[in-house]
């Protein structure tokens, strides 16, 4: 189905390593339209956001939901809203277990950005637009952050409305062209 914005929740991203399938998805540009006959048209590459994108992050955000929110204003996707993000981008690949059954983890993986070299690491990621949600909004589950980043996405539509697939009515002929008389 064709949505004509995308918001990106990442509040509460605990982490793992889908940050750069993530990025890649919604870094991609319509550039055209793949219309099959009997089906409905669709975004080429596929799956390329249509018009704006506006990200959610919260302070428990962290490590790829700190990634995710650096890439996505790194790369000018689209404003953020919410929170700054936890901070804890540095992980771990193996556990080892200790003499006594516990496990220990050692830090391995570190993260730095262009744009802000190791300065999530112990920071997070600010966002653009701060929306605390208040005790009041958690009481009443109103979701301030949310809403938001809806009016965030509908006033950037009215900017700049979202790629429509083309009038198939004004396709070429797809009929087959007429056969050459036949010799006699």
């Amino acid at each position: 189905m064709l949505r004509e914005a995308v918001i990106v929740d990442v509040r509460s991203n605990g982490g793992g390593h889908t940050s750069e399938l993530v990025i890649e998805k919604l870094n991609r540009h319509v550039i055209g339209w793949d219309n099959r006959r009997g089906m409905r048209s669709a975004t080429y590459p596929a799956d390329s956001p249509r018009g704006p994108l506006v990200a959610l992050a919260d302070e428990f955000a962290g490590s790829d939901g700190d990634i995710v929110t650096a890439a996505i204003q790194a790369l000018q996707l689209g404003p953020v809203v919410g929170t700054r993000t936890w901070g804890g981008v540095i992980g771990y690949d193996d556990e080892h277990e200790l003499v006594d059954g516990t496990k220990m983890t050692v830090p391995r993986l570190s993260f730095w950005f262009e744009t802000s070299g190791w300065g999530v690491e112990n920071y997070g990621v600010d966002p653009d637009v701060e929306v605390l949600m208040s005790p009041a909004d958690w009481a009443a589950d109103r979701d301030t952050q949310l809403e938001t980043a809806v009016q965030l996405a509908l006033a950037a539509l009215e900017q700049r409305p979202a790629a429509r697939p083309p009038d198939v009515t004004t396709r070429p002929s797809r009929r087959r062209p007429p056969l050459p008389p036949r010799a006699r």
